[in-house]
């Protein structure tokens, strides 16, 4: 698959007035607004399962996770999210170009890549102009398995059949590509300077 990322960024950068150059620190960038994301929202979660239980860590991933997201959004200038094919939160459903990475992300899990590594990223046209875009693989952990597996406590199901009616999320196993990071970093005309 790098080799197939390598060829479509070949092809595309040139046309965006970006150099090859560029895309490297942009991915270096996204996977440093991946790891702080990670971090927070993981340390969070963590606490909220110290106190409380899974039903106690739902909140987390309906209050604290989108501030998260928002807060590196504002920081960075970019679109900080999350998104899966099988989402909990509507808001969080993926555009074409986020659910064709995550289906070839499930590809690649299928083909034994490991899911702690994997990512994608091109530069895109949108309606806006060019944008880098980014994705970054997460993988299903045991801690998700209490709210995203097979088997979820009833007092756990109750709580998300309240906060989200139409849940697709569960299901999951461990290994299992869970959903992914997504950032979509704007580009400046060619010539300009970026703030």
């Amino acid at each position: 698959m790098r080799r197939t990322t390598l060829v479509a960024l070949l092809l595309t950068v040139p046309l965006f007035g970006c150099s090859n150059e560029d895309l490297e620190p942009r991915a270096e960038q996204s996977r440093a607004a991946v790891k702080d994301f990670m971090l927070n929202l993981k340390g969070a979660l963590k606490q909220a399962m110290e106190q409380g239980g899974a039903v106690n860590a739902i909140a987390v991933c309906k209050e604290q996770a989108p501030a998260i997201a928002d807060d590196l959004s504002t920081q960075k200038g970019w679109r900080v999210a999350r998104t899966s094919l099988k989402v909990r939160n509507p808001s969080n459903a993926p555009d074409d170009w986020e659910r064709k990475v995550l289906e070839d992300f499930d590809k690649r899990n299928a083909q034994g890549e490991n899911p702690e590594t994997m990512e994608y990223y091109e530069v895109v046209e949108e309606s806006s102009g060019p944008v880098f875009r980014y994705m970054k693989a997460i993988p299903t952990a045991h801690l998700c398995l209490e709210c995203h597996g097979e088997s979820i406590d009833a007092a756990v199901a109750a709580k998300l059949k309240a906060l989200y009616p139409a849940d697709q999320a569960r299901g999951f196993k461990a290994g299992d590509i869970r959903g992914a990071f997504t950032i979509t970093q704007p580009l400046t005309p060619a010539g300009e300077a970026e703030g």
